[in-house]
């Protein structure tokens, strides 16, 4: 086994590694299925483990497997201290040229996360959103932001912790958005129901129950993991005989890269028959979420039955163990999805109600938004009448200087009256129009903020 998978091993799938999807027949003469050869491939190509940093990762383990010291401590490291720190003590011994490779790793991944914080907070302060800082930092949890220069030991902990943690919790979040999806698509199949009248509300609820009918009307599916679906994958995939079945042949057929493990995407791969027996994207009853989802119950139940170590990954030796049990030659039957509710009532009951708080408040902020566009339009008339009324003020003023200035030139005694006087209206005429440039320049910022708050709304 090369350095680079005990460390994938030993870290909970931090890397995992690539295989294909599709069920596809292999090709085995059934005279040698006794005298197959331990197989060999080149090293496995690591696959995207679904973390956000799944590059710095990758990264950062390539860069630590080339020292000689921290993969002989990584081989007699047990993965509970792994967990708990002590591994990442190591990296004080690392040598001086790995521990540069990681400390230009760190800068480039702080100087990535940065543009992706500035460009987060662009995004929402341009929509008037109070960003919450410590929840961005939060989800950069794997990084020491305190030293953005350098890689430490605190940087490996901290991406081991992280990474195992995050993994841990993956398949619970997919389960969580697949309760959503199901309780969102059971919402608008109601909401639905509301919009027709008596008889094509029936008509509707006849159909639904004829699809769920046709949709529970399967073979029977074999319980993951048990002598008889991997027989069957053995028969219908592999082209092998059943009656010649043995599991140490079985698992080095199905170990797609050779390395000695199943991961959790090689076990999936076992279940494709058996989802098929449920499952046809050309037919209306069947939905390929769905799908999805049991292929992933059914891998967590093999997982938690087998994977003894809780490494996620299952040996051979653990195969081997699992299928002397009584569990694997007779099993319990396997309910589906559709005997199991993704959600209960209740939890249906609380989603809807979340919803109908989401329109009301969503309905009471158009409200409000409504209510300040109709008070600027209030305004803006106001404002308007108030400017025609200068108007008529300015344009009677000028109509008495200009008597002013027609007027004959009065006796000397009186010039200095007369100049007086032209000046005074001349300076009157000039703070009326000076008001009304600021009417209008209030009446322009109070439109255009009317329209921003219609545009928002």
């Amino acid at each position: 086994m090369s350095w680079s998978r005990v460390l994938q091993t030993r870290c909970l799938l931090l890397l995992v590694h690539l295989l294909c999807f599709e069920g596809v027949p292999i090709s085995v003469d059934k005279t040698k299925v006794n005298q197959l050869e331990d197989k060999t491939s080149e090293p496995p190509q690591s696959v995207d483990t679904g973390l956000h940093y799944d590059r710095y990762l990758r990264e950062v383990i390539d860069f630590l497997e080339k020292d000689q010291h921290f993969r002989e401590k990584l081989h007699n490291t047990d993965m509970e201290d792994i967990k708990m720190g002590k591994l990442a003590k190591e990296l004080d011994f690392v040598s001086h040229h790995v521990r540069t490779q990681l400390d230009e790793l760190k800068r480039q991944e702080v100087s990535r996360l940065r543009t992706l914080i500035k460009a987060k907070q662009d995004i929402e302060g341009g929509n008037d959103i109070a960003v919450d800082h410590q929840a961005l930092l939060k989800q950069f949890e794997y990084l020491n932001h305190m030293n953005p220069h350098t890689f430490e030991v605190e940087d490996l902990d901290r991406l081991i912790k992280s990474a195992t943690s995050d993994l841990e919790n993956y398949d619970k979040e997919r389960h969580e958005e697949f309760k959503k999806y199901e309780m969102t698509k059971e919402h608008e199949r109601r909401e639905h129901l509301k919009t027709l009248d008596d008889e094509g509300r029936k008509k509707e609820e006849e159909h639904y129950e004829e699809m769920k009918k046709k949709h529970a009307d399967h073979p029977k599916v074999n319980h993951p993991g048990s002598q008889n679906q991997f027989k069957e994958v053995w028969e219908e995939a592999d082209g092998l005989d059943p009656e010649d079945f043995d599991p140490k042949t079985f698992f080095n057929l199905h170990d797609s890269n050779g390395d000695g493990f199943f991961d959790e995407q090689e076990l999936e791969a076992l279940f494709t028959k058996e989802l098929e027996k449920i499952y046809d994207p050309t037919n209306e009853e069947d939905d390929m979420v769905e799908m999805e989802e049991e292929r992933l119950r059914m891998r967590e139940h093999v997982m938690n039955e087998v994977d003894t170590n809780k490494d996620r990954l299952v040996s051979l030796e653990e195969f081997l163990v699992a299928t002397k049990k009584k569990e694997f030659l007779e099993p319990d039957s396997w309910e589906t999805l559709e005997q199991n509710q993704a959600y209960t009532d209740e939890e249906m009951l609380e989603f809807e109600e979340h919803l109908a708080q989401q329109e009301e408040d969503l309905n009471q902020r158009a409200s409000d938004l409504q209510k300040q566009r109709d008070e600027l339009e209030r305004q803006q008339e106001q404002l308007n009448a108030q400017k025609v009324e200068l108007q008529q003020v300015l344009w009677e003023v000028v109509g008495k200087h200009h008597i002013f200035t027609v007027i004959p030139e009065l006796p000397n005694s009186h010039t200095t009256i007369q100049i007086n006087l032209k000046q005074h209206l001349l300076l009157y005429k000039r703070n009326l129009t000076d008001q009304i440039t600021h009417f209008d320049d209030i009446g322009s910022m109070m439109v255009w903020g009317c329209v921003a708050a219609s545009g928002h709304g």
